[in-house]
């Protein structure tokens, strides 16, 4: 038997830039809670790469603000589940 070949349909998603680089920001502030924010689901976790277009290097940067933010109380661990 011969396997059929499928075709798949090809998506073209809108290309995402990196924030920080499109805006020239170079410090990730941790004190700045709105703009982290942004980047954190509701559930409280730190979203993807691929979901908000940040860049490697930036992501990383976020990373560590979010964590610094979080021990500092300015953003919750977790969502208020009532």
């Amino acid at each position: 038997m011969a396997k059929k070949k499928r075709r798949e349909k090809i998506v073209r998603q809108k290309k995402r830039y990196c924030f920080f680089c499109k805006n020239k920001i170079e410090d990730i502030d941790y004190k700045d809670a709105d703009l982290l924010k942004r980047f954190v689901s509701d559930k409280g976790k730190i979203k993807a790469r691929r979901t908000t277009g940040v860049c490697v290097q930036h992501q990383h940067r976020l990373a560590r603000a979010v964590k610094r933010a979080r021990q500092m109380a300015l953003i919750s661990y977790t969502s208020k589940q009532s």
